[in-house]
């Protein structure tokens, strides 16, 4: 695997809202780091953090491959989807670096734009680890 097919699979994956998918990127002891303070570690970590884009719909993802390498690479994302819950709104109001517009419950929810870099480095075929940061903002 490389840093493109790794990110058609990421792609797949989070279009798909398919936590199978996306663990089946990284190797049994695979990490994701979705923010520099939290991580995820092993297939079932993955699996259950994967679950959050179950709250979310009509996702589109694009990327671009910045830098490749066979042992890694890094990539330009940028997601929109549409907040399917209040408990997805909930839980990136509390998430570092986001940046939502006031709202009470049962007002519209919102789409929303994540922009972030990814960098993952592979081993025997599959992602050791992978880092990502970025930012979300409610789309006009």
């Amino acid at each position: 695997m490389d840093i493109k097919q790794f990110m058609q699979g990421y792609k797949a994956a989070w279009e798909g809202r398919d936590e199978t998918a996306f663990s089946a990127l990284f190797s049994a002891d695979g990490q994701y780091h979705n923010t520099p303070f939290a991580v995820q570690k092993g297939r079932a970590q993955l699996e259950d953090y994967w679950q959050r884009v179950k709250l979310q719909e009509d996702i589109a993802l694009r990327y671009e491959v910045l830098s490749s390498s066979p042992a890694g690479g890094i990539a330009h994302w940028r997601v929109t989807y549409q907040v399917a819950s209040e408990e997805l709104f909930q839980i990136w109001a509390r998430s570092t670096g986001t940046s939502l517009v006031a709202r009470t419950p049962g007002q519209p929810l919102p789409r929303m734009i994540l922009d972030g870099v990814l960098q993952a480095s592979f081993e025997a075929g599959l992602c050791k680890k992978c880092a990502i940061w970025w930012h979300s903002m409610p789309q006009d």
